[in-house]
């Protein structure tokens, strides 16, 4: 009989462990929380966003970092396997906006009580309220894990799924990448990603509140640029968050550690620049008299429209008739790069997800097993791996499960 550990009990832990069950496999399951998937809890806004039901080749263009480390295993277990799975489990799933795939009752818990029952079903002894301290090796394999309290257990296999920093509430805290470092692996640096952005400026805390949609998102280092994005964003009082905003923190987060960054926005991305001058002198034309402030006041949000005005450079009430060309176009210069600067992230304690881990050139990429340590695997956040929103960094826990316990699967069946 194989006997196997899995430290952590998030989403890539449980499923590392519901698959890795066998009849000659024994699976201990160890989760320092009193309950499993506190993370998975809160993920998609308490619905969970369970995976994307796009194709792999899609995948992995929203992969942020090592894409092509994924290229064995992604195939493997693909969304629709993924759904698969949760449907067997009794989840009905439903795909929304963008590929997501949430739970019909848009429950998270409906996700964990699944992967909680198929635990159960595989016989995976789960040990709750029990912290894994460190690891134990024999020359170059793992033999085993010794307990918070002292105790040593002894196993075939190690797979360490303890996630990242983000969300450390739910007991994220780095035990993972302590792991990987004594075992001599390297961990690449960590930062926060899916992460709101601060900035500078005074009129953007002004905006608080307000959502944009349909805009582009543009983020610069110097000439270069980091970022550039299409979709929706929210103001805050600190800054800039949303679905633009998060994306952007993680192409950003690297370049943001050496100096601020400067940011635009185009408000009307649908427009050329000679359309959006054709539009505004239409309204010109066929407002002639009327004051400055009274014509573009149908072209934003009013909320927006002050700091338009203050920015624009035209006096408010200036009749249109007497705007001068390079005015015009000045304006319209700053509907299309409306500027910010990008001082900072939320850091971890608002990001949705760790960029950075136990670096890939480590990990083998088919089976997760650390080249360096026979029987250690390492799967989701805790790696160097992170995607965008919309149940892909999820696809990657999966994914990476699958792969650790096919392999964990194979040796018992080569035992």
């Amino acid at each position: 009989m194989r006997k196997a550990a899995v430290i952590g009990g998030g989403a890539a832990g449980m499923m590392t462990a519901v698959l890795a069950a066998g009849e000659k496999t024994e699976i201990h399951l160890y989760e320092k929380n009193e309950k499993l998937g506190k993370k998975l809890f809160i993920t998609g806004k308490g619905r969970c966003n369970v995976t994307n039901d796009c194709p792999t080749e899609e995948f992995f263009t929203n992969v942020v970092t090592n894409p092509k480390f994924l290229y064995s295993s992604a195939y493997s277990f693909d969304s629709a396997q993924v759904q698969e799975f949760f449907e067997a489990a009794g989840v009905r799933l439903k795909v929304e906006r963008g590929n997501r795939v949430f739970p019909e009752s848009d429950h998270s818990s409906d996700i964990i009580r699944a992967l909680e029952t198929e635990l159960k079903r595989k016989n995976v002894q789960v040990h709750k309220n029990t912290k894994v301290k460190e690891l134990l090796f024999e020359g170059d394999r793992v033999k085993g894990i010794r307990l918070e309290n002292g105790k040593e257990l002894f196993y075939d296999d190690v797979v360490v799924a303890t996630g990242g920093m983000s969300y450390q509430t739910t007991g994220s805290d780095g035990d993972g990448y302590r792991f990987a470092e004594e075992a001599g692996l390297a961990v690449t640096p960590l930062r926060p990603a899916l992460v709101p952005l601060e900035t500078e400026e005074a009129y953007i805390r002004e905006l608080q509140g307000l959502s944009l949609k349909n805009v582009t998102m543009t983020i610069k280092n110097g000439k270069k640029t980091l970022f550039d994005g299409f979709g929706e964003m929210l103001f805050t009082h600190f800054g800039i968050s949303g679905p633009l905003g998060l994306s952007a923190s993680s192409y950003i987060g690297k370049a943001l550690e050496q100096q601020p960054l400067k940011g635009y926005l185009n408000l009307k991305p649908a427009l050329t620049e000679e359309q959006l001058d054709a539009r505004i002198l239409r309204e010109f034309e066929e407002n002639r008299n009327k004051q400055f402030r009274n014509v573009i006041n149908s072209l934003f949000p009013a909320k927006l429209l002050p700091v338009m005005l203050s920015l624009g450079g035209i006096d408010p009430y200036k009749q249109v008739n007497a705007v001068s060309k390079a005015e015009r176009q000045h304006f319209e210069e700053l509907i299309t790069h409306f500027p910010f600067t990008v001082t900072g992230t939320r850091g971890f304690r608002e990001a949705i997800i760790t960029q950075g881990g136990v670096s890939v050139k480590e990990i083998r990429p088919g089976t997760m097993e650390a080249k360096k340590k026979e029987g250690l695997y390492f799967v989701g956040e805790v790696l160097d791996l992170d995607a965008l929103t919309g149940g892909f960094n999820l696809q990657i826990a999966w994914v990476s499960a699958h792969a650790a316990a096919e392999e964990i699967r194979a040796k018992e069946e080569q035992e």
